[in-house]
């Protein structure tokens, strides 16, 4: 076989499995809901159950929160240090597949040192304050409303006082509750909702 006709045989054969890649791609299936949550596994752990202390359990939090803090992130108005950067690499429907996942997985039950006056303490306070949002003691949310229910204190106590030096916006609704209770009330709260299995 010559050159030449070898060169000519060969970019044929390239163009054909050129042809075919493109052919594969355009008919590959989007993403599923459970292959996008795989990204989050690495910080939330697998199914949303966080391992750490600082990232968030997104298991059986509502589709709402999740959509709305990951919009909040891709805009910039939830601040972070890693979550805008990602949130900026989905769209809207698949924000809304993570979060129908991510809603479906069972609470994430958290083992942790916790306070048990305060833990009692909180629980007075939980109900008059702030159960209309957090129902059934913080393990669903009133539409956007995050879950709180066995969350990691560290993430509780990380995301109140980005609240309170009012570097993450305040629900005005929640506002209203946090104004009237000291920083001791606020903290077991927290240790509460923490608790809740």
């Amino acid at each position: 076989m010559t050159n030449k006709r070898w060169f000519k045989q060969s970019g044929q054969w390239a163009l054909a499995a050129c042809a075919l890649g493109v052919s594969a791609i355009s008919f590959a299936a989007p993403p599923t809901a459970a292959m996008l949550s795989n990204a989050c596994a690495g910080c939330h752990g697998t199914n949303g159950g966080s391992a750490g202390p600082a990232m968030p359990s997104l298991a059986g939090q509502s589709k709402e929160a999740i959509v709305d803090a990951m919009k909040k992130f891709k805009s910039g108005e939830r601040p972070s240090t890693i979550m805008g950067r990602l949130a900026k690499g989905y769209s809207d429907a698949e924000f809304a597949a993570i979060g129908d996942f991510f809603s479906a997985q069972k609470l994430h039950i958290t083992e942790q040192t916790l306070d048990k006056a305060r833990i009692a303490q909180g629980a007075k306070l939980q109900e008059s304050n702030c159960g209309r949002c957090h129902i059934e003691d913080g393990k669903e949310g009133k539409d956007d409303t995050p879950a709180m229910a066995s969350q990691w204190l560290t993430y509780l106590q990380m995301q109140m006082a980005l609240y309170l030096n009012d570097q993450r916006k305040m629900p005005e609704k929640m506002k209203e509750k946090v104004q009237g209770l000291t920083t001791d009330e606020l903290e077991s709260l927290l240790h509460f909702y923490a608790n809740v299995k």
